[in-house]
């Protein structure tokens, strides 16, 4: 046992979290959805849902469906007020927060990702930007930014000369090696990595035998079931990378944020399970503490990359 508190900071780029723990992009909104169930001060970070240059409506109805086995799929289509609502509507309450704001931003093209960018540091209050590259780049086709280590590099780089904040591009592995495309932004300048694993699924309603999705057919899987997979991909890309890599997908307590951490992680975000329980992060916040104190452990970056193959 150890008398002191733990210390559960740590650091992504210009960033200093009080703790390692964040809600994912998508399934916390604005943040102002759980102020009655959370504090947000407790927070390591808050992530925002994508923002997108205009609004967008999203997916037609059936976004969601759950499939047994900890397992479900999605598909929001990116529904957001767009960046100038946002920084009217959204960005006045989310500034009262010490708790540093990261928003993902998502574009169909090189030029969007830097506009945004450029527009939300002008605006102040941001401390850093995801970068959804699982969008589709509409002058190439549609081909994801992920799809080719040149379009990431591509549109990491004109984020990195559109502000000097922190940013932190979320990558999935497609066609091209997932630790090709983190090397890809680590050269472009990006200040961290959050692996992602995207893979694309469905479901059939065998009375109507039409897709339980709707319109939109296919969805974006999640949740527990896939955080074998998850884990593996931050441990590959750790091994490659010399900046920090954020751990997330299928997380749902402390005890596999600890297998992030060990992994190599230097930061988990909690995505999915936060539908299942609202306050799954405060609940692993409070279960990293209680383990550090347990095993005599001062802070979380001692359990950091501490796995043996």
């Amino acid at each position: 046992m150890i008398n002191k508190e733990p210390d559960l900071s740590v650091v992504l780029g210009k960033i200093k979290l009080k703790n390692p723990v964040m809600p994912a992009s998508g399934t916390f909104g604005y943040g102002e959805e759980y102020a009655g169930i959370l504090n947000l001060e407790d927070l390591g970070a808050v992530i925002v849902k994508g923002t997108t240059l205009k609004p967008r409506l999203g997916s037609p109805q059936y976004r969601s469906v759950e499939i047994a086995g900890s397992l479900g799929l999605h598909t929001v289509g990116l529904q957001n007020v767009g960046v100038d609502r946002f920084i009217k509507d959204k960005l006045p309450y989310l500034r009262r927060f010490a708790t540093p704001l990261i928003v993902n931003i998502a574009g169909e093209s090189v030029e969007d990702f830097a506009r945004l960018a450029e527009v939300l540091t002008a605006a102040g209050g941001v401390r850093g930007f995801q970068i959804n590259l699982g969008c589709p780049n509409v002058k190439k086709g549609g081909l994801r930014f992920s799809a080719h280590a040149g379009m990431t590099f591509d549109v990491v780089k004109a984020v990195r000369n559109s502000t000097d904040l922190t940013i932190i591009p979320k990558v999935a592995q497609t066609a091209t090696d997932i630790v090709v495309l983190a090397k890809a932004c680590e050269e472009a300048g990006a200040d961290a990595i959050r692996p992602n694993v995207a893979h694309i699924g469905m479901a059939i309603d065998i009375r109507t035998r039409k897709s339980k999705l709707g319109a939109s057919v296919t969805g974006a899987m999640s949740g527990p079931a896939l955080m074998p997979a998850s884990l593996r991909a931050v441990w590959q890309v750790v091994k490659e990378v010399g900046i920090p890599v954020v751990g997330g997908g299928g997380i749902t307590c402390a005890e596999d944020a600890l297998q992030f951490f060990m992994a190599g992680a230097t930061a988990v975000e909690i995505g999915t399970h936060n539908l299942v329980n609202p306050r799954v992060t405060i609940d692993t916040i409070q279960g990293l503490k209680k383990y550090l104190s347990d095993n005599g452990i001062a802070s979380i970056r001692d359990v950091i990359g501490t796995f043996v193959a």
